[in-house]
């Protein structure tokens, strides 16, 4: 798991082409989702629906750390890549800990120029979504 730092970094310092190859990585490297939830897939529950791409997320608090999983198909892998970035980047952290994540880490990546709008508005609902999932399994725990 990389802190939001290193990653923000990561990318500060990449050019187009080696922000790419960041994302393929980071695609390759999201983990594969639980069978318990590979099931909710196909009936579309969780989700994102801002994403143009099928993106779903999953986020559970246990012992005060977030559990978050992700499924994004293999075919998108600058989309699966995006999402790794922000799975990488909280999940195993406490839920203040996201919270006081901040508000523009996406835009800090700088993928703005590279990737074009409609992939951080995309990866900004994703974001958003975590955060409120967090929020909400917080409050019930």
């Amino acid at each position: 798991m990389a802190s939001i730092e290193e990653i923000v970094r990561e990318f500060q310092a990449a050019d187009r082409q080696e922000m790419i190859e960041l994302l393929i990585d980071y695609s390759e490297d999201l983990p594969e989702i639980p069978r318990r939830f590979a099931e909710r897939v196909d009936r579309d529950l969780n989700k994102v629906h801002e994403c143009e791409t099928p993106v779903f997320i999953w986020v559970e608090v246990e012992d005060g750390k977030a559990n978050i999983f992700a499924d994004v198909p293999e075919p998108f892998p600058t989309v699966r890549g995006l999402v790794s970035i922000l799975v990488s980047a909280f999940d195993g952290l406490s839920p203040e800990e996201i919270e006081s994540a901040p508000v523009d880490f996406i835009s800090q990546l700088g993928i703005a120029q590279n990737l074009g709008i409609r992939r951080v508005r995309g990866l900004s609902a994703v974001y958003a979504r975590i955060k409120s999932e967090v929020r909400r399994h917080g409050a019930l725990t």
